[in-house]
C-alpha cells in the first residue's frame, strides 16, 4: 500500500507553482497527499477572490487534501510580508500541536521564504518520520540580496535557523549542482544532499503559430518573458537594452512581449515610459500556466533575466525548464549554471547580467539570424530538455528515495 506524503508548502493551487504538478503525479501513482499551505495570495499580495480567513480553510483538488492554514496576505511592503511569512510559521506551529493527519513521510517544497519549512519539521520530529526538504531559495543568502540586510545578528540567526532546518531533514533535494555544494558547506553530509533538477509540466510542449502571427514574425522579431515581475529578476535592463537597440534598428524590428504581474511590474512600465521605447513593448495580464505555450509559438525567442549576484550564478530559475520543454530560443543575462545550461544545449545566447551592451549585441545578432537557425536553437532546447528535465524520470527517482529511506531514528536526526 503507497504511503501518506503530508506536503508542507507555504504556496500551493490556485496559486502557480510546480508543487501542485508534483502532488498531482504523487495522486497518480497511488499515494494519499496532504498539503497544508497558506491562503492563496502570490504574487498580487491580496487573497485571491473566494479566500479568506474563514473560508475554503479544506478543499479537495484533484484528490489532493488541502489544509489552508490562516496567514496575513503579503501586501505590497517590506512589514506585510515579514507579517506573512511569520503567520505561516505561527499559524503551521499550532497545527502540528493538535492536528489529527496521520502521515508516512513529510515532504517540504521550499521557496523563500525558507521559515515555512519549520511546522514540517516539527511535525517530522513529533511523530519520527523521514522528512525531505526541496530547496529552491537558498537562505540565508536570499534574505541578503532581495532585502539588503546586512545585519549580521539577523543574518546569523537566520542561518542557525537553516542549520537546524537541514539537520533535521532526511533527505535535501536542490535545484542546482551549486546549492548542493553550498549547503555542503553549512557542515551538511554530502549524502543527505541531492541534485534534482526541476522538469517541466507536461502542458509545456511546443506549438505551431497562429496564422495571424506568422506574417507579423516576419516583420519583427518578438521576445516573450512570461513570470513574476520581481526586483529578483533585474528586468530594469530591458528599457536600458531597448533604448541601444532603438538607435541601431527600426523601433518595430524587436518587440517584448511581457506576460504576469508582481511588485515590479508597476515600476517596469514606468521605466519602459521614461526611456521612450514604449512601443517596443506589450504588457500582458498574467496568464494561466496551460496557455503559456501558445504564446511561446507566437514569439521567436524567450527572455531569461537574472540580476548580477553571487547567489544568482548557482540559481536555475524554473522558467528555464519551462522555455526548454516548449522548444524555443532562449536569450538570457544571466550567469553561473543558467547561462552553462543555455550553451551545453546550444539553446541560445548568453549575456552577463546587468550588462545591457551585450544584451542588445545578442538579440541583434538572434534576431539577424536565418528563421531556420533560430528553430534550430528552440529545438536543441527541447532535446536538451526532453534528455535532462524529463519529468517521469525525476519523479521515478525521487520517489526510490523515498522508498529507500532508512526506517532508523538515526535518519530522521531526532
Amino acid at each position: 500500500m503507497k504511503k501518506h506524503i503530508l506536503v508542507i508548502s507555504q504556496y500551493f493551487f490556485p496559486e502557480q507553482f510546480r508543487i501542485n504538478d508534483m502532488c498531482e503525479d504523487w495522486i497518480s501513482r497511488g499515494y494519499k497527499v496532504t498539503v497544508v499551505t497558506g491562503i492563496p495570495n502570490y504574487p498580487s499580495g491580496k487573497f485571491f477572490n473566494g479566500y479568506g480567513l474563514f473560508t475554503k480553510n479544506r478543499e479537495n483538488y484533484k484528490g489532493i487534501e488541502i489544509v489552508r492554514l490562516p496567514i496575513v496576505p503579503r501586501g505590497n511592503n517590506s512589514i506585510m510580508l515579514v507579517l506573512n511569512y511569520f503567520s505561516f510559521v505561527i499559524s503551521g506551529f499550532f497545527w502540528q500541536l493538535f492536528t489529527k493527519v496521520e502521515a508516512d513521510q513529510v515532504f517540504i517544497f521550499e521557496v523563500s521564504p525558507m521559515t515555512q519549512a519549520l511546522p514540517g519539521v516539527w511535525y517530522a520530529k513529533k511523530h519520527r518520520l523521514p522528512c525531505f526538504l526541496y530547496v529552491q531559495d537558498l537562505w540565508p543568502e536570499n534574505v541578503e540580496i532581495i532585502t539588503g540586510i546586512k545585519n549580521q545578528t539577523i543574518i546569523s540567526s537566520i542561518g542557525k535557523m537553516v542549520d537546524y532546518i537541514y539537520k533535521n531533514c532526511t533527505k535535501i533535494f536542490t535545484t542546482s549542482q551549486s546549492f548542493k555544494k553550498s549547503i555542503n558547506e553549512r557542515q551538511v553530509p554530502i549524502e543527505k544532499i541531492e541534485y534534482w533538477p526541476q522538469y517541466a509540466e507536461e502542458f509545456y510542449q511546443p506549438l505551431k503559430a497562429k496564422e495571424t502571427t506568422k506574417n507579423s514574425k516576419k516583420e519583427r522579431f518578438n521576445i516573450i518573458f512570461a513570470g513574476n515581475i520581481g526586483h529578483a529578476q533585474g528586468l530594469d535592463i530591458l528599457p536600458k537594452t531597448a533604448k541601444i537597440l532603438k538607435q541601431e534598428v527600426s523601433e518595430n524590428k524587436i518587440h517584448f512581449n511581457i506576460i504576469g504581474s508582481g511588485r515590479y511590474k508597476e515600476t517596469l512600465i514606468k521605466t519602459v515610459d521614461n526611456y521612450g521605447v514604449r512601443d517596443m513593448f506589450n504588457f500582458i495580464d498574467k496568464q494561466p500556466a496551460e496557455k503559456i505555450p501558445e504564446f511561446m509559438a507566437d514569439n521567436d525567442a524567450a527572455f531569461i533575466c537574472l540580476t548580477s549576484s553571487p547567489l544568482f550564478k548557482m540559481t536555475i530559475p524554473a522558467k528555464l525548464q519551462s522555455y526548454m520543454a516548449c522548444g524555443i530560443a532562449i536569450i538570457a543575462s544571466a550567469g553561473g549554471e543558467t547561462s552553462e545550461i543555455i550553451e551545453e544545449a546550444h539553446a541560445g545566447l548568453t549575456a552577463p547580467p546587468g550588462d545591457e551592451e551585450k544584451l542588445a549585441e545578442i538579440i541583434l545578432t538572434m534576431a539577424n539570424k536565418t528563421e531556420n537557425e533560430v528553430l534550430g536553437l528552440g529545438k536543441n532546447a527541447k532535446k536538451y530538455s526532453d534528455f535532462h528535465f524529463n519529468k517521469t524520470i525525476l519523479m521515478n527517482q525521487m520517489e526510490k528515495k523515498f522508498d529507500n529511506c532508512e526506517e532508523s531514528e538515526e535518519s530522521y536526526n531526532v
